[in-house]
């Protein structure tokens, strides 16, 4: 790493590193620290990358689905015989054709693969065609005649306790009751508020894709963009009624995950095509489809109260949090988990009573999106933070650095924090960056003014406003998750062949992979080989996970054969291997006594190693929400700089700020990149993507009606400060980087707006009406 890679630094215009070093250029540095290049960059810059939407197979069959107009119907009849009469069309599938009850779930196994008597949300699966064509396809689909009774749909989540149950299993998923200090306990100042968390959608920028093909064994393999493609097998395999070894999936390139990809409701019906017809089936959802069948953040209501002594330290936090978890449960366990355990934030809180629910509706199904539950908490109790400063009078970042979390205190969940934790050390870091200037008031910059090009209804009406925000996350999974990767190191004639199973979703890690390899052993050629279950599983791609688990297990791989490598030489020369090391592709004695190449060393032999890593153990909550539940924890620190035009609502993003806790860089570049896809990904969250919708039904599901922000709406992103604190108990010490900034963004554009406008705004996304000034312009 070189000095400046801490540095402030704008990522708004940078310009991509090329593939390769010019003919008069020294080749790239490799290994651990530097900033290599992704071996597919070129590939997927040229649009040559294969991606599942690109698959192709001979005799191929198209396949549609048929999804509920309704949020809450029972189905009366289903009569599938227009649509299997139609030309061209091979089969059609309905729940009668799942054996047992058709059912499956990543952690409750309560969603139906095709609704048999309930619709349970709008656009719920009902049946799936295959045709010769996908407008065959897809007018069979609709040719299929549903008789449904409607019924009156559950969209309150308050109102889901008392409810009829929508499901089974009821429609209360999970309650969390945290009890930790005196109950009795009073601050002398009491600050209340009620926040709302909309509904975002993870929106993958490719198509949500598959192709099924029937083997032989009549078994089936399903090639998908899959997160997590050993526990997608188990699914299908069990909704297929064919053990886990004849179903096989192989991992195609993922366009991009930030959790979207987990849902297996779009490959089971492909495999049921292929093993029905005997022929290969594809299915490419349309953007309407992706909106209506897959999982979106949980919107969250949340009331709070904080109490504090006069000098501002917080005494008590007492919350209520409510997630709408949609019609199944999905992972809203686990996201109740993170909003209850981090509900007061990364500060230090003596007293904390929270009651968390996670419940069923007739709403859209919700899961994990990255920073799930902690998110949604950051933006309450940081917009308390800016009351609790209001009130006392004193400054919003001197009141947050008196209440800083560090390394040894406790968790209200009573787990002490055993990893660095530089939370003050962050936030002093923002206080003392330069501020943007400020907008000159002339036409030429008319178009940077809230709005866009004429926006704004007057220079004058634009203020400026400064908000701070710190959030934390969980790193691997919680309570009590068996995180565990296995990985193989191969070596032959000067080429290595990483063999794991972890999903590169864009997060970088089969580039890191190469590092890990190139560092260990000296190789400079290293292959990432393609992801399919019949390696051993390495887990989902959520969490920083692979960074540390499959990462950690390709390192000890690595080092294995890094040994059998030495051992000879050691031998040969009388000194133990401990006393030889690789670098720039030389081996060398700590004497110099030893000099040759790794090449050399070969000698054409073929070495090779397999490893696990496992973290230590996590527990479950308990009833009264108390338990050591996380493996680590990663901070991050964030300022915003927005303008606003205090009569229109309209706000425009300057500038964020971010310091952030990431451990080690293992990758200057690929690092500095997550940050600001995760910064940008917040903003949507604060101030434009919110999937809306009337009575369960999705208003607009496409492009149009969501408003993902663009290149035109990213700020100038400065990174001012990475601090490198290694973890000790993590591989490299390294922690997750694109989920911090994704949770604490959006709270720090509030607070910006607040500062402006001197307005509550306790609604995410941001409403134009909640953005225009309390008080009339002067």
């Amino acid at each position: 790493m070189t000095s400046d890679a801490a540095t402030a630094t704008s990522t708004t215009r940078t310009t991509p590193p090329p593939e390769g070093p010019a003919p008069d250029q020294e080749p790239p540095a490799l290994g651990l620290g530097t900033s290599l290049p992704p071996a597919d960059a070129r590939a997927k810059t040229e649009g040559t990358f294969p991606y599942a939407a690109d698959l192709w197979a001979e005799g191929l069959l198209w396949a549609a689905v048929l999804r509920s107009p309704h949020p809450h119907a029972r189905i009366l009849s289903i009569d599938t015989t227009a649509a299997a009469g139609m030309p061209g069309v091979r089969a059609v599938v309905t729940h009668e054709d799942i054996p047992g009850d058709g059912s499956y779930g990543r952690r409750v196994v309560d969603r139906p693969v095709f609704a048999s008597e309930l619709v349970r949300h709008h656009g719920e699966a009902i049946a799936a065609v295959a045709a010769d064509h996908p407008d065959t396809a897809r007018l069979a689909a609709a040719a299929i005649a549903v008789e449904y009774e409607v019924l009156e749909p559950v969209t309150d989540p308050e109102k889901a306790f008392a409810a009829e149950p929508l499901h089974p299993d009821g429609n209360l998923i999970r309650h969390i009751p945290l009890r930790y200090g005196d109950p009795d306990t009073v601050g002398e100042v009491i600050v209340e508020g009620l926040y709302r968390i909309g509904r975002q959608d993870p929106a993958p920028i490719g198509a949500e894709a598959g192709l099924a093909v029937p083997r032989p064994d009549g078994g089936v393999e399903l090639y998908t963009a899959s997160t997590d493609p050993h526990t997608d097998r188990d699914l299908a395999a069990a909704c297929f009624g064919l053990d886990p070894e004849r179903v096989k999936v192989v991992v195609t390139g993922v366009p991009g995950a930030t959790g979207d990809r987990e849902d297996p409701g779009f490959q089971i019906p492909l495999g049921l095509l292929a093993l029905r017809t005997g022929c290969p089936v594809k299915l490419a959802a349309t953007r309407e489809e992706s909106f209506l069948g897959h999982a979106h953040r949980h919107p969250t209501l949340l009331r709070y109260r904080h109490h504090a002594d006069a000098e501002g330290r917080l005494v008590k936090v007492e919350a209520q949090i409510l997630l709408d978890a949609g019609a199944y449960a999905d992972s809203s366990s686990e996201s109740l988990a993170a909003a209850v355990a981090f509900a007061c934030g990364p500060y230090v809180v003596p007293h904390a009573f929270i009651e968390g629910w996670a419940v069923r509706t007739n709403n859209p199904p919700s899961g994990h999106v990255r920073g799930e539950g902690a998110m949604q908490v950051c933006a309450a109790y940081e917009g308390q933070m800016d009351k609790l400063a209001a009130k006392l009078g004193i400054d919003p970042v001197e009141l947050r650095l008196r209440n800083a979390l560090s390394t040894g205190d406790i968790l209200p969940t009573s787990q002490t924090v055993t990893c660095p934790a530089p939370v003050a050390e962050l936030l002093g870091e923002l206080r003392d960056f330069p501020l943007p200037a400020l907008p000159k008031d002339s036409p030429e910059d008319d178009w940077l003014l809230p709005g866009g090009p004429e926006g704004a209804g007057e220079p004058g009406a634009v203020r400026r406003g400064v908000g701070y925000a710190l959030g934390m996350v969980h790193m691997l999974g919680a309570e009590g998750t068996d995180e565990v990767s296995t990985a193989t190191v191969r070596v032959h004639d000067g080429v290595a062949t990483v063999i794991c199973a972890a999903v590169e979703t864009g997060q970088g890690f089969t580039t890191l992979a190469r590092q890990i390899v190139q560092e260990t052993l000296g190789v400079e050629e290293v292959h990432v080989a393609a992801v399919d279950t019949d390696q051993p599983p390495a887990g989902p791609a959520t969490h920083g996970r692979h960074t540390w688990v499959s990462g950690g297990a390709i390192e000890r791989a690595a080092k294995m054969v890094r040994t059998q490598l030495l051992q000879p030489l050691a031998h040969k020369f009388g000194m133990s291997t401990e006393l030889l090391q690789i670098a720039d592709g030389k081996i060398t004695s700590y004497d110099g006594v030893l000099s040759t190449t790794v090449t050399e060393a070969m000698d054409g032999k073929e070495l090779w190693a397999t490893a696990q890593c496992r973290p230590h153990p996590t527990e479950p909550l308990d009833e009264s929400g108390q338990g050591d539940a996380f493996v680590g924890l990663a901070f991050c620190a964030v300022r915003a700089v927005v303008d606003v035009d205090i009569e229109l609502g309209s706000v425009r993003v300057v500038e964020m700020a971010v310091a952030q806790d990431v451990g080690r860089i293992l990758n200057p570049s690929q690092l500095a990149t997550r940050i600001e896809a995760g910064v940008t990904q917040g903003i949507g969250a604060a101030l434009t993507e919110n999937l809306r919708t009337a009575r369960g039904l999705i208003r607009h599901p496409d492009l149009t009606g969501y408003a993902l922000p663009t290149s035109l709406d990213a700020p100038d992103i400065r990174i001012v400060k990475l601090i490198e604190e290694r973890d000790v108990v993590a591989p490299f010490g390294a922690k997750p980087a694109s989920a911090a900034p994704v949770v604490t963004s959006p709270a720090a554009v509030a607070s910006a707006v607040r500062a402006a406008t001197g307005r509550p705004v306790n609604r995410l996304p941001i409403r134009p009406q909640a953005a225009v000034a309390a008080t009339p312009k002067a």
